[in-house]
């Protein structure tokens, strides 16, 4: 059971950061890898899920509105099937996420998309955050409130 922990922890983690990353940077990670043969399940398409919410965080949960989303399903010849959902209209990503997510699945692929895909895109996005946080760090002002000496 702690194996599928830690598979189910790796395709998290793996999801978290490709569903952040841009189409075009997974596409150039996965480009530099040997790919294992595969094929659509569910050939990536495009639809809409319902959002829901609660107001103050505890209210009764009610329909927001709705969200475009892509999801596509693959399946590796040796058997391996990856789910890809993404928030918006890029099928392509939705496809691309799905193919990640069956080969780090796969015990010989695993390694590879972990250290090849998903390592070097977390970095990236790290990166980006702290210069974004440093950007904002050197916009800030800090107010100080000078008190009058009535007694």
């Amino acid at each position: 059971m702690d194996g599928e922990t830690t598979i189910q922890d790796r395709r998290r983690t793996a999801m978290r950061v490709l569903a952040h990353a841009s189409h075009a940077d997974i596409r150039a990670r996965l480009d530099g890898l040997a790919l294992p043969e595969h094929r659509d399940l569910r050939p990536a398409e495009n639809g809409l899920v319902m959002l829901r919410g609660r107001i103050g965080g505890d209210g009764a949960p009610f329909n927001v509105g709705e969200a475009t989303v892509s999801r596509a399903a693959v399946r590796l010849e040796s058997g391996e099937v990856g789910f890809g959902y993404v928030l918006g209209r890029d099928a392509a990503k939705a496809r691309l996420m799905a193919l990640c997510d069956a080969m780090i699945q796969s015990s010989s692929h695993t390694r590879s998309i972990e250290t090849q895909v998903v390592a070097p895109l977390q970095a990236q996005m790290r990166t980006s955050r702290e210069h974004r946080a440093e950007e904002a760090a050197a916009t800030r002002v800090d107010f100080y409130t000078m008190v009058r000496g009535e007694g």
